[in-house]
């Protein structure tokens, strides 16, 4: 709604007065010396003095006229002032916080669903500055997100709300951000599912910004709900398939995993086995190879029908090299996820044993005989596949050039290779 008149005048006075009592502050601060003394007028120390007394002037002056641009200018003067000030806050800190006082970031927020110049300045001021950040969510920034699925495609305006969304999720824990959450998701997603087309596909660095605002909005436990509903759960699997990506999805991927919907949700995505237990063979990204094992122990505790479901799709093997060759994060969950897979009947009861069903009840129709065949059945796959999988490590370990019967005898027997578990 337009201003009338009198309210008009009343804000430009109000404004032109800000300015002016900014220009008296500076001018007060800083004071030309007085030629009487031309050797102390001619010093290096005065010069600079004088030199940065009149940028500094020079800087008001500019931002008098800039921040009047935007508040009464017309479309061409507001493009303008925008970039005028990011230009300004990049150069002072103090122009940064007069900025803000100004009333500057509503204008701003106004501007941004139509003003990509508007966005780089709020992304500018969102820097390092909670307070900054707050003021936008409370002026409606994530309102103005563009709902136009052609207009996201758009690489060039997608990186610079996907910057500021990254910059401005850091207030996931925060009341007035929860309430306002899933416009900033449904954004996000829209921009990550761009790639399947080639002509919309998002820079490297725009999907790094988007998982990364994922990641902080799922620190919220609250927000899981909205997360999984918008159908987060494939699209963090399929980045977490890319090594490029796969350790900014893995962390969002866990904090879900914890929540029962997020268990549920990854537990019926027929592709989560495969890409997990692929992760965890990746010797190159050892945090990927921890985060992956983390999140296999949250769905396969207290689960028997998940781990049987593991152990179809062969994660033994690879839990059995991360055991020997991981850094000793992922040994350590390597070995409790072995001794889950572990037969039951050996395994000791404890907190996390998983659970104690499925055991073959005394008088049922299995009598001692096939039991133990079973038995010697299952100790001969397990030796073969230990022989297997030593002679797989013990050639990549040295080359390829110690892999005889010998050597791998002498592994499997030792003490440390009979305290494996399973």
């Amino acid at each position: 709604m337009p201003l009338s008149l009198p309210l008009y005048s009343y804000v430009k006075v109000r404004f032109v007065r800000r300015v002016r009592r900014f220009l008296r502050s500076k001018s007060s601060r800083k004071r030309f010396r007085t030629s009487s003394d031309p050797s102390d007028v001619s010093s290096p120390g005065v010069r600079q003095r004088d030199e940065s007394f009149i940028l500094e002037y020079d800087r008001a002056s500019v931002l008098q006229r800039t921040v009047k641009s935007l508040h009464f200018g017309d479309g061409e003067e507001k493009e303008r002032a925008a970039k005028e000030i990011e230009r300004l806050i990049k150069e002072s800190a103090k122009i940064r916080k007069l900025i803000v006082d100004l009333g500057v970031v509503p204008a701003l927020v106004v501007m941004a669903d139509s003003d990509q110049l508007a966005v780089r300045a709020l992304i500018e001021l969102a820097n390092g500055s909670f307070v900054h950040r707050t003021l936008m969510v409370e002026e409606g920034i994530l309102s103005k997100l563009p709902k136009n699925a052609k207009f996201t495609a758009m690489d060039s305006t997608s990186h610079e709300f996907a910057e500021l969304l990254c910059s401005l999720s850091s207030l996931a824990n925060t009341r007035l951000f929860i309430a306002s959450t899933e416009p900033a998701i449904l954004y996000l997603l829209t921009i990550l599912n761009s790639e399947s087309n080639p002509n919309t596909n998002p820079s490297p660095k725009t999907k790094t910004f988007c998982l990364a605002a994922l990641f902080n909005i799922s620190t919220v436990l609250e927000n899981a709900e909205t997360l999984i509903s918008n159908g987060v759960i494939p699209t963090l699997l399929r980045f977490s398939s890319v090594k490029e990506h796969s350790e900014k999805a893995l962390p969002t991927l866990a904090n879900l995993a914890v929540s029962s919907r997020g268990k549920q949700a990854l537990e019926s995505n027929s592709t989560f086995p495969e890409i997990l237990i692929e992760v965890m063979t990746w010797e190159e990204k050892p945090k990927c190879q921890e985060l992956s094992a983390y999140i296999i122990m949250i769905l396969a505790h207290q689960s028997w029908a998940l781990r049987e479901r593991l152990a179809k799709s062969r994660i033994v093997p690879a839990l059995l090299e991360l055991a020997l060759l991981g850094t000793p994060l992922a040994q350590k969950r390597a070995l409790k996820l072995l001794q889950w897979f572990k037969d039951e009947r050996q395994a000791r009861v404890g907190p996390h044993s998983g659970p104690q069903t499925g055991r073959v009840a005394a008088g049922s129709a299995f009598n001692k005989k096939e039991i133990e065949k079973g038995k010697r059945t299952m100790r001969s796959l397990v030796k073969q596949s230990l022989d297997k999988n030593m002679e797989i490590i013990t050639r990549r370990a040295n080359g390829g050039e110690c892999s005889s019967p010998t050597i791998r005898r002498t592994l499997v027997s030792s003490d440390s290779s009979k305290s494996l578990p399973f």
